[in-house]
C-alpha cells in the first residue's frame, strides 16, 4: 500500500529569525525577501546548530512496484488529489506485474502529462547536439509552436492528425505554398519520430498525413542562364558598384509637372544600363577624384562580387556554402585545384573535396593576392579603368587559414536583382521562370548537360543523392541542343524515282553488303552464324557416296517449342523430318543431302 507525504529539507535560519516555543516544539519567524512574514520548524542539524525545516507544496507518493519502492512527484498540493494520483500509479504497477501493460507503454505514460513546450525544449537540445544547423532549429521550433496553437494541442496525448490535415487545409486556401506546408508537415514528424526514440509515443500519429503535390503546386520556377547572359552580369557585377556614383539625376515621373503646376518635385538617380555604363564610370571618376581610398574600395567590391557569380556558376556551390569557405580550404597550387567544404556548411552534412577550373583558380589566386595588398594598404589605381589593382610591392605575410574567402553579403539577393536589372537580363521570362542566388546552381548543372557530361558525372558534381534531381530539377531543356541532336539522326530520303533502293539501302546502313554507320565492327551478321556445327554421321550417304563432310546442328533436336523463335531451330526442324521420312522430296535418294 503507498502512501502520500510532503517532502522537507533544512535550511540555515535566515538572518534576524526569531525562535520561540509552542507545545515543546520550537519554530523560527522571520520576513522573508518581500516582506512577508514566515514561520518554520527549528531542528538541529548534524553539525549542532539551529536549522529551519522547509516542507515541499507539492504531495510525492511512495508505492512499490515490481522494480522496488520508486516516489513520483503527484504535482498536486491537495492531499485527496494526491491519492487519486498514487491509485492510478499503483493500477499500472499492477498491470505490469501482470503482463498486461509493458514496461515500455509503462514508462511512456509517464510523458502523457507534460505539456509539449518541455518535449520541445528537449528536442531543441537534441538537434543542437546533433549538429543541426542552428538556423534550422530555430524555424522547427516556430512551427511547432505555431501548428500546436493553431491546433489547440497541449500534451502529446492532443496529437491528432485530422486536426493537422485541417490545418493544413486552411493553410492551402489562404495561399500557403505546397513546399511550405510540406515543411510543417515535416517538423511535426521529425518531432514525433524523435518521440518514438525516446519511449514518449508508441505510434507516429502524423505518419499518413498525405504530402502536399509539390509539383502541381509550385510557386518557384527557376531557369537557368545563357552563357550571353552570364558575361553581361559579370560586366555589370564588377563595376556597378563604382557605376552607380556616376549616374545622372532625373525627376521622378510622377513629379515630371512640378514645374508647371509649382508643386516641389522629388529627384532620383537615373537607371544603369549597358549603354550608359562606360560614361558612368567616366562620370564617377571624374566626381571622386579626390577620394581615391573610395574608388579603391568599389574596385574590389566589384572584383569581389563578379568572382562571387562566376564561383557560383563555375562549382555549383550554394550561397552559404561559398558564404563558410575560408582561405585555408583552398588548393590551388597542386596539380588538381580543388576546394574542401566541412561537413558542417553542407547540405547533406558529408564534407566534399570538390575540383576546380584552372582559369578559375587562376581568379582566385589573384584575388587572394589582392585581399593582402588590400589589407597592408599596398594596392592602389592605375588608369581610367583598370581590370585589377597595381601592387605597389609584393608581401610577405599570408591571409590567416580562417579568414573568409568571399564577404557575402546577406542582401545578395537584392544585390543580383540590381545587377540583372542594369544588365537587362528579365527577371522572370516567358514561361513564368525567375532568376536568383541559387538560379547560378541550375546554371551550372544545365551547363554540364549542355556540355555533354555524362548524366552521373553531373550527379557527383552536383553532389545529389538521386539522378532524378540532377536531370529533371536542375537541367532547364530550353538550353539543350536538341535541333543538333536531331541533325546526327540518319537521313532517310522517300524520292524512289531518282534514289533506287539499292542506293537508298546502302545510305542508310540496311544493305547486307554495306557496312552500318552506327552498328560496331564486331557485331554478328547474318552470314556469320554463331551455330556449332560437327560433322555429320558417315552411315548416310547420297548416291552411294558418304556424307562425311556434311555439317550437323550439335543443337539440333526434333522441335519441342510452339514457337521456333530463331531460323538455327528452323533447320534443326528440317533435319529431323529428313531423318525421319527417307523419301524426303528433298533427297530423291532417301538419303541425307547438304
Amino acid at each position: 500500500m503507498g502512501t502520500v507525504y510532503r517532502k522537507t529539507a533544512t535550511k540555515p535560519l535566515p538572518e534576524g529569525a526569531e525562535l520561540f516555543e509552542r507545545k515543546g516544539v520550537r519554530f523560527a519567524r522571520w520576513r522573508d525577501a518581500k516582506g512577508k512574514n514566515r514561520t518554520a520548524r527549528v531542528t538541529v542539524g548534524n553539525d549542532g546548530s539551529d536549522r529551519i525545516v522547509i516542507e515541499a507544496r507539492t504531495f510525492t507518493a511512495k508505492y512499490r512496484t515490481r522494480a522496488g519502492v520508486v516516489e513520483v512527484a503527484t504535482g498536486c498540493r491537495n492531499e485527496d488529489a494526491a491519492r487519486r494520483v498514487l491509485g492510478e500509479l499503483e493500477r499500472r504497477a499492477e498491470l505490469v506485474k501482470a503482463g498486461v501493460l509493458s514496461t515500455a507503454e509503462d514508462a511512456i505514460a509517464d510523458h502523457q502529462p507534460t505539456p509539449l513546450e518541455a518535449h520541445f525544449a528537449a528536442y531543441r537540445a537534441h538537434q543542437q547536439a546533433k549538429g543541426v544547423v542552428p538556423r534550422r532549429v530555430l524555424d522547427v521550433q516556430s512551427q511547432l509552436r505555431r501548428m500546436t496553437r493553431d491546433c489547440s494541442f497541449v500534451r502529446l496525448v492532443d496529437l491528432d492528425a485530422e486536426r493537422l490535415e485541417r490545418w493544413l487545409a486552411d493553410q492551402q486556401r489562404e495561399g500557403m505554398g505546397a513546399g511550405t506546408r510540406n515543411e510543417y508537415r515535416g517538423a511535426f514528424v521529425g518531432f514525433c519520430n524523435w518521440c518514438l526514440k525516446t519511449k514518449r509515443l508508441t505510434v507516429n500519429p502524423f505518419t499518413q498525413v498525405p504530402k502536399a503535390d509539390v509539383k502541381a503546386d509550385r510557386r518557384r520556377h527557376r531557369r537557368a542562364m545563357t552563357e550571353a547572359e552570364l558575361v553581361r552580369l559579370l560586366t555589370v557585377a564588377r563595376w556597378r558598384p563604382l557605376a552607380d556614383y556616376g549616374r545622372d539625376t532625373q525627376r521622378k515621373q510622377r513629379d515630371a509637372d512640378a514645374a508647371t503646376t509649382g508643386r516641389k518635385g522629388s529627384w532620383t538617380y537615373a537607371t544603369l544600363t549597358l549603354d550608359t555604363l562606360d560614361a558612368c564610370l567616366t562620370t564617377a571618376r571624374e566626381r571622386l577624384t579626390k577620394q581615391p581610398e573610395l574608388v579603391a574600395r568599389l574596385e574590389v567590391l566589384g572584383r569581389e562580387r563578379e568572382l562571387i557569380y562566376k564561383t557560383l556558376v563555375l562549382t555549383g556551390l550554394r550561397l552559404n556554402e561559398l558564404r563558410s569557405l575560408s582561405v585555408g580550404q583552398l588548393d590551388l597550387d597542386g596539380p588538381l585545384p580543388r576546394l574542401t567544404l566541412d561537413a558542417a556548411a553542407e547540405k547533406n552534412r558529408e564534407g566534399n573535396s570538390l575540383p576546380i577550373r584552372r582559369d578559375l583558380a587562376d581568379d582566385l589566386g589573384q584575388w587572394l593576392e589582392l585581399k593582402r595588398q588590400t589589407a597592408s594598404g599596398a594596392a592602389t589605381r592605375s588608369g581610367d579603368r583598370p581590370e585589377v589593382l597595381r601592387f605597389a610591392r609584393p608581401l610577405a605575410n599570408s591571409l590567416p587559414t580562417d579568414a573568409p574567402l568571399f564577404d557575402v553579403p546577406r542582401g545578395m539577393i537584392r544585390i543580383l536583382d540590381r545587377d540583372l536589372q542594369a544588365a537587362g537580363i528579365a527577371k522572370r521570362d516567358e514561361r513564368g521562370r525567375t532568376l536568383d542566388v541559387h538560379a547560378l546552381r541550375h546554371t551550372f548543372g544545365t551547363l554540364l548537360s549542355k556540355g555533354g557530361v555524362a548524366p552521373r558525372t553531373a550527379q557527383a558534381a552536383m553532389r545529389h543523392s538521386t539522378i532524378n534531381l540532377t536531370m529533371n530539377a536542375y537541367t532547364d531543356p530550353k538550353l539543350l541542343d536538341v535541333q543538333g541532336a536531331l541533325e546526327s539522326l540518319p537521313a532517310l530520303p522517300l524520292d524512289a524515282d531518282r534514289i533506287s533502293m539499292k542506293t537508298r539501302l546502302q545510305a542508310t546502313g540496311t544493305d547486307a553488303k554495306s557496312t552500318s554507320q552506327f552498328a560496331p565492327a564486331f557485331a554478328p551478321t547474318a552470314d556469320k552464324s554463331a551455330q556449332t556445327q560437327s560433322i555429320g554421321d558417315k552411315t548416310h550417304t547420297c548416291k552411294g557416296k558418304p556424307a562425311a563432310a556434311l555439317p550437323l546442328d550439335v543443337t539440333s533436336s526434333p522441335d519441342k517449342r510452339n514457337n521456333p523463335p530463331t531460323t538455327a531451330v528452323d533447320g534443326s526442324r528440317e533435319w529431323a523430318m529428313r531423318d525421319s521420312n527417307p523419301r524426303h522430296p528433298r533427297c530423291k535418294h532417301g538419303a541425307l543431302t547438304n
